[in-house]
């Protein structure tokens, strides 16, 4: 007897997650593995919100809480939208979730009937389609290719468009790519999506506030005012503050799709923890100054893992703009023979001969919709990354 919904036919497990479980796990046999297959910064928590959680335990604060969030939090949420993104928000119209994933496959669930289209720009985020199809959507994949900066056109996107489309779902800072929209392409598809008065836009904009060599974050709705009645707004706290394991993401939107949202959650998480609710009100609300010197290191990191790859025959690296990972082309890898006579077909194979002859764990670009490309990390140190660059080098030098 299968006990299994059929639902889950539709979608695969989370690849990153995979590659990570089964990189630490080789680790935990003692291999020398590198991981740079994670999303996550490897700085600690800031000092003043591990306190703030700590004052909310010694204050009682370990009841049960509001789903759609303290009220302390969502005045937290409406204030930051209001200084950072000149967005006003009402509290019907802000909820949180556990980790930003949460919030998009709570909007989705909320909003999807079947057979309603998502547009999904590749590389995408590698949830963003398995999301859409739980919700019973159907996933529309516009390629966009590395001579476009990995960024959609409005040419695009009205080629995209038709009357089953219910989503438009961007990010920027983007992963994989650490892509960053200007003011003007964003006005520029704004320009589109006013023509389709039935389109949802989701801006996810986690990587905010990780942006280098003086780039300018922008969101859609801060740029078109007449389309923020169709754009949910997502962010969070696991980037910017180190906080991916306290499980908070929020967004702000039209209160029809935010009621929504939260009767979903009311019958299954209810809410994220109470402690994580007051570790995130200090992390939006109070200094700041940790994220310039975290994005200091993050750009001399950056700088390293591009030098080195783009020294590597066969590897070529764009520098991204945000967030903190590299998408490499290893176009002029394919084809090529490992020492043991496996030919690497695509960038999963690629990224195979990575972690089993060097011990470097990457993800393939084709888990991100868009090949020959992999994914890198340079949320870790300087040493590490250097000793993984230089056995990726080695790697490819073997190659025939």
């Amino acid at each position: 007897m299968n006990f299994i919904a059929d639902r889950l036919s539709r979608i695969k497990p989370s690849m990153t997650v995979g590659i990570n479980v089964k990189a630490k796990a080789l680790r935990d046999e003692g291999k020398n593995i590198i991981v740079l297959a994670a999303g996550e910064p490897d700085f600690n928590t800031p000092q003043n919100i591990r306190e703030a959680a700590y004052k909310a335990m010694e204050d009682g604060k370990t009841k049960y809480v509001p789903g759609k969030g303290t009220p302390e939090l969502q005045r937290a949420i409406q204030k930051k939208f209001k200084n950072d993104n000149n967005l006003d928000y009402d509290l019907d119209e802000i909820i949180c979730g556990v980790g930003g994933k949460h919030i998009i496959y709570n909007a989705m669930m909320a909003t999807i009937n079947p057979g309603d289209e998502v547009i999904i720009t590749a590389p995408f985020w590698v949830s963003y389609p398995d999301i859409v199809l739980l919700a019973e959507g159907k996933p529309v994949i516009v390629e966009c290719p590395e001579n476009q900066n990995f960024k959609l056109t409005p040419e695009q996107l009205e080629k995209s468009i038709t009357s089953s489309t219910k989503w438009l779902m961007l990010n920027s800072p983007s992963n994989p790519t650490g892509s960053v929209y200007s003011y003007e392409e964003l006005k520029d598809l704004a320009l589109v999506l006013k023509k389709y008065p039935n389109v949802l836009i989701m801006c996810d904009d986690i990587y905010e506030k990780i942006v280098y060599d003086e780039i300018q974050f922008h969101t859609l709705a801060s740029i078109e005012p007449s389309l923020k009645n169709r754009c949910l707004t997502l962010n969070g706290v696991s980037k910017s503050y180190c906080m991916t394991g306290w499980r908070l993401g929020y967004c702000g939107a039209p209160k029809e799709i935010i009621a929504g949202m939260n009767k979903i959650q009311s019958q299954s998480t209810t809410s994220t923890s109470s402690i994580t609710m007051a570790a995130a009100v200090e992390a939006i609300s109070g200094p700041q100054d940790f994220i310039i010197d975290h994005n200091k290191k993050f750009l001399k990191r950056r700088d390293l893992v591009i030098s080195k790859l783009n020294n590597i025959e066969g590897i070529s690296c764009q520098k991204p703009d945000g967030a903190f990972y590299v998408y490499p082309n290893c176009e002029g890898i394919i084809g090529k023979q490992t020492p043991n006579g496996n030919k690497i077909s695509n960038d999963e194979d690629f990224m195979t001969y990575l972690l089993e002859d060097q011990g470097v764990a990457g993800v393939h670009g084709s888990a991100f919709g868009l090949s020959p490309y992999f994914r890198l990390s340079y949320a870790t140190s300087d040493d590490i990354l250097e000793d993984a660059c230089n056995r990726i080098k080695l790697a490819c030098e073997k190659l025939k």
